[in-house]
């Protein structure tokens, strides 16, 4: 299958991976669950680019969200990428999970915030697994996105290389650490892939110019072993 796993000390009983380019797109596949042995269907979301979390519960499937949240058993977090940048989440109890979609604009506005938040656990315990996004010498953006981070958050500034008077090559994987110790999460791993450029394994929304298909990042708390 063509999956990546992520490599980060999580509990044996926590369950993540991403699809990669060429699976059907699991958002309208409807046998994705039992391809990839899922304990049940996922719950997706109506991804909007903003900052707004839910639980992993039928009542909230295609909610207007761009981070989804679990703590209980065998509920498929899920959240759908093209070069934005996938966040996984647990803490090491294994007890609670969640997955963010992490564009600019959420990235920017708050959602690693808002989903810690919502799992009201405390910070240190938590590891975070950076998914494959546009890498930095890629990702080239506007003084409007510098901006948006660097008026709420000066130390982003970190994030950004400047290309020419007005415009940035932005690093996705930075800006989000930086969120993330700024939490108190300081165990973070992944982070070392470039969906623009990495053409065989990702799809990307830049480099094929709105092309549909885009990678699945899915975590949820399986059964465990005694």
């Amino acid at each position: 299958m063509n999956i990546l796993i992520p490599d980060w000390p999580a509990p044996s009983h926590i369950k993540a991976f991403t699809t990669l380019r060429n699976e059907a797109r699991p958002d309208v596949n409807p046998l994705f669950e039992k391809q990839f042995s899922l304990p049940q269907k996922p719950i997706w979301l109506n991804q909007v680019h903003g900052i707004n979390v839910v639980e992993a519960t039928h009542a909230y499937l295609n909610q207007d969200a761009d981070a989804i949240f679990s703590k209980q058993t065998n509920e498929v977090c899920a959240v759908l990428t093209a070069d934005c940048l996938p966040i996984l989440l647990c803490n090491r109890e294994g007890s609670k999970v969640a997955a963010i979609h992490a564009g600019w604009r959420s990235l920017s506005c708050g959602v690693v915030e808002n989903t810690v938040e919502s799992l009201s656990e405390v910070n240190d315990e938590w590891l975070a697994w950076l998914g494959p996004a546009i890498g930095p010498q890629c990702f080239e953006v506007g003084n409007d996105v510098w901006h948006a981070f660097v008026s709420r958050d000066p130390l982003s500034a970190t994030g950004f290389k400047p290309k020419n008077s007005n415009k940035w090559l932005a690093n996705l994987y930075q800006l989000a650490k930086i969120r993330l110790t700024t939490l108190g999460i300081n165990n973070t791993f992944g982070g070392d892939y470039c969906t623009y450029t990495q053409a065989d394994l990702f799809y990307s929304y830049r480099r094929n110019r709105g092309e549909k298909g885009r990678m699945a990042s899915l975590i949820w708390i399986g059964d465990k072993a005694f």
